[in-house]
């Protein structure tokens, strides 16, 4: 399986890089991981609806660029379906075996996702109705993918 993950911005905490690193040294044994980092629109402290818009609408157009039309596209995003642990490996599993095994995570910058990206998603997922960091929610991702994995292989894991 193929997972590419596609983040608005760049990590700057060394702390996020290092957890990030070792999550991508344990899931190497189970798939192929990619990132894709897009560059993030520049975003006033107080902005009207409109020009938020605006920023997701750019920095979306940017994050399509980085998926291809055999992906399967899932969107990280507070609407979306909430999943235990179980329910999200038992999820992956059955991409895989429906032949879906190039799998986009996206997730958004500080403003969220844009329309055009949302709706290229093939499924919408929350991890949570509050909000959290980019960066933090890259390392998180990681972690329940891992998760994910160590399930489906019938390893050990904290519950």
């Amino acid at each position: 399986m193929k997972i590419t993950i596609i983040t608005v911005g760049k990590i700057k905490e060394k702390y996020f890089e290092d957890a990030i690193s070792e999550y991508r040294k344990r899931l190497s044994k189970y798939c192929s991981l990619d990132f894709i980092e897009v560059q993030d629109e520049k975003a006033p402290e107080s902005m009207s609806r409109k020009e938020e818009e605006n920023v997701k609408e750019k920095e979306g157009k940017r994050i399509l660029k980085g998926i291809k039309e055999k992906d399967y596209v899932i969107a990280l995003d507070i609407k979306g379906e909430q999943k235990t642990s179980e329910e999200l490996a038992e999820f992956i599993e059955g991409l895989a075996v429906q032949g879906k095994s190039d799998l986009t995570f996206v997730i958004g910058g500080s403003l969220g996702i844009s329309k055009e990206v949302l709706d290229r998603a093939d499924y919408r997922l929350s991890f949570s109705k509050m909000t959290f960091p980019h960066q933090l929610m890259k390392v998180v991702l990681l972690e329940q993918v891992y998760r994910s994995f160590r399930i489906i292989k019938g390893e050990p894991y904290h519950k």
